[in-house]
């Protein structure tokens, strides 16, 4: 029952046989190659559609607090100083808030204003009664996103 180097050197060219039997067949073939990409392209239109309206509905939430944002610092800085703000860059200047925010729709700071009709300061100066967007188009729930 001992080893003999003829036993020793018969397993090791039998394992050698069976490595290089095994590194034929190493690598994919052409047809699962083709299964496993075109599950990939399926799965990728499903997955587009739910992510570019995902980031339309983020937008438009961001749109609705951001304009919130801004006509309640216009309406505090009315109430603090007597007088409406001339621009937007007042409610920096008195530090209603940090910086004119870009509009998430537009990418700008490309912001409307509505000037009051009557002034609210007792030198008459009339100033900004309400900001809206100035982006083109129509929201997911069918409002134009100037009317937001």
């Amino acid at each position: 029952m001992g080893l003999n180097i003829e036993n020793g050197k018969f397993m090791w060219q039998l394992l050698i046989s069976k490595l290089n039997q095994n590194s034929k067949n190493k690598g994919f073939t052409l047809i699962e190659l083709v299964v496993v990409i075109s599950i990939i392209l399926v799965l990728a239109t499903l997955v587009v559609p739910v992510f570019q309206t995902t980031m339309r509905n983020a937008k438009e939430v961001t749109l609705k607090d951001t304009l919130f944002k801004l006509r309640d610092s216009v309406d505090k800085y009315t109430l603090d100083k007597e007088e409406a703000p001339q621009s937007l860059d007042d409610l920096v200047k008195a530090q209603y808030i940090r910086e004119i925010p870009t509009d998430p729709i537009t990418g700008q700071k490309d912001w409307q204003v509505e000037i009051e009709d009557q002034p609210v300061s007792r030198s008459g100066k009339k100033g900004i009664k309400n900001v809206f967007s100035n982006a083109e188009g129509i929201s997911s729930n069918g409002v134009a996103y100037k009317d937001f």
